[in-house]
């Protein structure tokens, strides 16, 4: 079978030097090429890229019409390069449309056999918009009844306000009559009798009116009118393109080489312009002829499915592709387990230091304080080129939680928060199921107790911390909370302290009775403090019910289990 019988048609517009390749590669197995090569192209560029090509007697240019995503441009370059390939290339049965990016995987001589053994076949993907199921973000039977007179590109906000306007005065665009809007990839190969009778259509002049307002044509212009004239079409496309789960494509690269093997494909795009060795083994090696097998894009969906579910959901604290994730895609914001105490530093005497000794785990101070993170012994700097500048930890308090956690795994990481410290970061410690927070509620009044600042400020300021720490208790109290929480009023955990501090020990991998407890603060005059402040009309509530008589509670009270949040 001759390779003449297929066209090929190239939408080109970047990377000229791999499109005058691929030409070339096309030309040398006697398929016909004429290239459409971008008006945004600078005229030198296009000039050299042409006169690089001028000796081949089988490549030919078009008209050059200025393309944009989502316009009519390239239904217009389309139309343009179609018409010349079927005036100067009479031997031509099918014309195959792809795109300067796009590489072929078999040899021209077998994509010929294929499509002369279906003569009558146009393959073209096509299906109306109630059975689109790839559209996203985008508007489906809207792009056929709406007008859009401006680029969504380049003036995305005259696009969004005019779409506003013509759904609130009820505008609505008629269908040319015996069309039905259909949709597919914009990369086809139709016979010579469909794309003829296409450009051809005396109702042309009237489709191609309509088509120019509908918003991104070149997904629907061939697809529709291919309805209308073919008497054969095979709703799928010659060409392996797989697009994410933002409905961009996806880039192949050098790596991506026995993948694209696997795949039984004709062509695929789209191909990094640097992607060398693709270029080389596809082009250049003889030897890699595949088997004449049916082109079956569906044996590498299982690992493109991977990949999008790998973008999405990421490996829990660990977010790749440069873009982050949104909550709702996301199991779990870091990798490994840690512990968040509240209460506790104010409550004992050098706590970090106790923590740290008695079982091992790296123990930082209040990592979210407001004017530096507090990392483990007064470092400035850990794993990962983390630093303690609370302008960097700021801008994305997430991340430096998220970083942090990755970096260090392997070794258990605790932290202090509270009142004090930002905020930004509560919810995300509240849904990660690899937090385990323990709070002592109001344990923020200890250094308000013990410092010696003017009483109206001291009220001032446990009005605050108070209503952030009900907040946070809120929060953590939610349904939707997967952190393991421990909640204990400040009475309830100097009754008896024994109790809790080993269950902590033992959630962290601390097995052995505790023997050594932390030393506490001293609380004397603590019950007149927070009675002084309810004289002054704050009602400090979340410390549970200290006595005025004294600071210690009776050590003889039964211990009262705490508020426990357990996913």
């Amino acid at each position: 079978m001759s390779a003449a019988s297929v066209g090929i048609v190239m939408l080109v517009h970047t990377a000229l030097e791999r499109a005058e390749q691929v030409a070339r590669h096309w030309t040398a197995a006697g398929c016909p090429v004429v290239l459409h090569v971008d008006k945004n192209v600078d005229e030198a560029v296009f000039q050299r890229f042409r006169q690089g090509l001028a000796s081949d007697p089988l490549v030919r240019f078009c008209t050059r019409h200025r393309c944009e995503w989502g316009t009519w441009g390239i239904v217009a370059a389309s139309q343009s390069a179609a018409t010349l390939m079927l005036q100067d290339f009479a031997e031509v049965r099918h014309v195959y449309l792809s795109s300067g990016s796009c590489l072929p995987l078999r040899p021209a001589e077998e994509l010929a056999a294929y499509l002369e053994a279906r003569p009558q076949t146009d393959f073209i993907e096509s299906a109306t918009t109630a059975d689109v199921p790839w559209i996203v973000g985008g508007l489906d039977v809207e792009r056929f009844t709406l007008r859009f007179p401006f680029s969504w590109k380049r003036h995305r906000y005259l696009f969004d306000r005019y779409v506003d306007l013509q759904r609130r005065l009820g505008i609505r665009r008629r269908i040319p009559a015996g069309l039905v809007p259909h949709m597919g990839s914009q990369w086809w190969c139709l016979t010579r009798q469909t794309l003829t009778a296409i450009l051809q259509d005396r109702e042309r002049a009237r489709y191609d009116r309509y088509f120019q307002k509908v918003w991104i044509p070149d997904e629907s212009y061939f697809q529709t009118l291919a309805r209308k004239h073919s008497s054969r079409i095979e709703s799928r496309s010659l060409t392996l393109s797989k697009f994410d789960f933002q409905g961009k494509p996806h880039v192949f690269y050098d790596d991506h080489l026995q993948l694209l093997r696997r795949s039984d494909c004709f062509v695929a795009r789209k191909i990094w312009p640097r992607a060398d060795r693709l270029y080389q083994a596809f082009l250049t090696d003889g030897a890699r002829a595949l088997t004449r097998t049916e082109p079956n894009p569906g044996k590498i969906d299982r690992i493109f499915a991977k990949a999008v579910e790998r973008r999405t959901r990421s490996r829990p604290g660990l977010y790749m592709q440069s873009r982050f994730p949104s909550h709702w895609s996301v199991k779990s914001v870091t990798s490994n387990r840690y512990s968040v105490f509240q209460g506790f530093s104010e409550l004992f005497e050098d706590f970090e230091t106790w923590l740290a000794q008695i079982t091992g785990a790296r123990v930082h101070g209040h990592l979210f304080a407001a004017e530096r993170a507090e990392l483990v012994q007064g470092s400035t700097m850990i794993n990962g080129a983390l630093t303690d500048c609370a302008k960097l930890r700021d801008y994305n308090p997430q991340s430096f939680l998220t970083n942090l956690i990755w970096n260090t795994r392997g070794e258990h990481q605790c932290f202090q928060f509270g009142p004090g410290d930002r905020q930004e970061i509560r919810e995300e410690l509240a849904r990660d199921p690899n937090a385990q927070i323990s709070v002592i509620s109001g344990a923020w009044a200890v250094p308000l107790f013990r410092s010696e600042r003017d009483f109206g400020e001291v009220r001032r300021e446990a009005a605050r911390l108070q209503q952030i720490e009900a907040s946070y208790l809120h929060t953590l109290r939610h349904r939707e909370t997967t952190a393991r929480v421990r909640i204990w009023s400040m009475a309830e955990f100097v009754e008896a302290p024994m109790e809790p501090l080993q269950a902590i020990l033992d959630e962290l991998g601390h097995l052995h009775p505790l023997s050594a407890p932390p030393a506490l603060v001293n609380l004397d005059g603590f019950g007149q403090f927070l009675q002084n402040l309810k004289n002054q009309g704050m009602h400090p509530h979340l410390m549970g019910d200290f006595p005025v008589e004294q600071g210690r509670m009776d050590r003889a009270k039964p211990p009262r289990k705490p508020y426990l949040v357990q996913r």
